[in-house]
């Protein structure tokens, strides 16, 4: 590995290159910046990526000629960029773009990531991201590397020798770290209800944000959890610290909490260096339902923008627009349907924060449909629990009826009676 200038690092990108930008809170700012600043000397570099943090500076509309962007998840920073056209979102199941990496026509010729420093035997780690990135490092013609020692040392599949690297930048800057807000009392109602349906020893998938944060705090009573989740966050902390999650009756990797990225506050990336219980993998592995069956009593918890009355779950777009990612929602939805006791979750808040009902008769025009009827199981909100399995189409619409907002709920009714003629 040759330490360098940032400036002479990014010199290693060419024109026509396609280029692997690092996950999450790992994505290396100073790399980014960097690349984008040389957009009058490049054309047609082809950036590939899910959901990364930061500015993504690459997408002003002054450096269109110069970067075609390909993202499989479209996060706050590229939003914009995508629906206005001047970035592209590539729907795909997160489990499936290792392999799409991995089998690529033209391969990732340059992998910009941040890991932490070199060990004493020269191994560096992917830190907090290994996801779909272990795949790319793997494949990379020239991979460029962020050393920077605020990058927890995680334990797993994203190891990587400095010989690997063909040059570093020594980097000291604070990762990026998410906010932890507290939950609301409608989160906390729907966490409540969650709660109900894990059972001890039970095996969880959940993400970030208001209603995982809120499921995990109405677990203290719980006896031996377990997690193999695509990522997780500062929740889980206080449930491992109080014995709450001991990961001891999963069927692989017992007493280890598995997941492929983390994204959370310092006190997360702190909690998971050197960590022993860590491992975070290949997404490949972790999101493939073949892996997720095989633990007891697999919970998924995962959330949506809005459901149609017949349990169709919309959860990346609003209408046209583009809002997030199919990402690996549908892997765990049917990976807990396959677990024995398994319950796969859609979780979300009757409305709107602005009143519209998320139950609705029928999806907008537009909307993507990430997880179908068949795969939804159970349906949260803040007013109960809609179970779906086996109901027939009247019968799951008026369970879900019974749960959406009462100021909706009537118009929904006579939704649903013009639909059935009879209900």
């Amino acid at each position: 590995m040759a330490y360098t200038t940032i400036n002479d690092a990014v010199q290693l990108i060419q024109s026509g290159h396609t280029v692997f930008i690092h996950t999450a809170a790992a994505t290396p700012r100073e790399l980014v910046k960097a690349m984008a600043a040389r957009s009058p000397e490049l054309r047609h570099v082809r950036l590939v990526s899910i959901h990364t943090e930061w500015e993504a500076p690459y997408a002003d509309p002054a450096h269109a000629q110069s970067f075609q962007i390909d993202t499989f998840f479209v996060g706050k920073n590229i939003r914009k960029a995508v629906n206005e056209g001047r970035a592209n979102y590539v729907p795909m199941f997160l489990s499936e773009i290792p392999h799409y990496f991995r089998t690529l026509e033209d391969p990732i010729d340059v992998a910009l990531i941040s890991v932490s420093p070199p060990d004493k035997n020269g191994y560096c780690t992917l830190g907090v991201s290994c996801d779909v990135s272990k795949a790319a490092i793997d494949v990379a013609k020239i991979i460029i590397a962020e050393v920077n020692p605020n990058m927890p040392r995680v334990l797993g599949d994203g190891v990587i020798h400095i010989s690997k690297i063909t040059a570093a930048v020594d980097m000291d800057y604070p990762i990026y770290a998410a906010e932890v807000r507290p939950s609301s009392h409608v989160e906390l109602a729907i966490g409540k209800h969650a709660a109900s349906l894990i059972d001890d020893r039970a095996t969880l998938q959940m993400g970030i944000g208001g209603i995982p944060n809120a499921v995990l705090q109405s677990l203290s009573s719980h006896k031996d959890l377990g997690i193999h989740t695509e990522m997780f966050s500062d929740g889980i902390i206080d449930l491992v610290e109080r014995g709450v999650i001991t990961n001891k009756y999963k069927a692989i990797h017992p007493g280890l909490l598995v997941s492929s990225f983390a994204i959370g506050s310092r006190r997360l990336y702190d909690f998971m260096d050197n960590n022993l219980i860590i491992r975070l993998m290949d997404v490949a592995y972790v999101n493939n339902p073949t892996t997720i069956r095989k633990n007891p009593k697999v919970t998924a918890i995962n959330s949506a923008i809005e459901i149609d009355i017949f349990g169709q779950v919309c959860a990346d777009s609003i209408g046209f627009r583009q809002y997030s990612g199919v990402g690996g929602q549908m892997d765990f939805m049917r990976g807990a349907a396959l677990s024995p006791g398994g319950k796969p979750i859609i979780a979300i808040p009757s409305t709107t924060s602005s009143g519209i009902s998320r139950i609705v008769s029928r999806l907008q025009p537009g909307a993507s449909v990430v997880t179908t009827r068949a795969h939804v199981h159970y349906v949260v909100t803040e007013y109960g629990i809609a179970h779906l399995m086996g109901k027939n189409l009247k019968q799951r619409a008026q369970a879900l009826i019974s749960i959406a907002h009462p100021d909706h709920r009537d118009q929904l009714q006579r939704d649903a009676f013009e639909i059935f003629k009879v209900f």
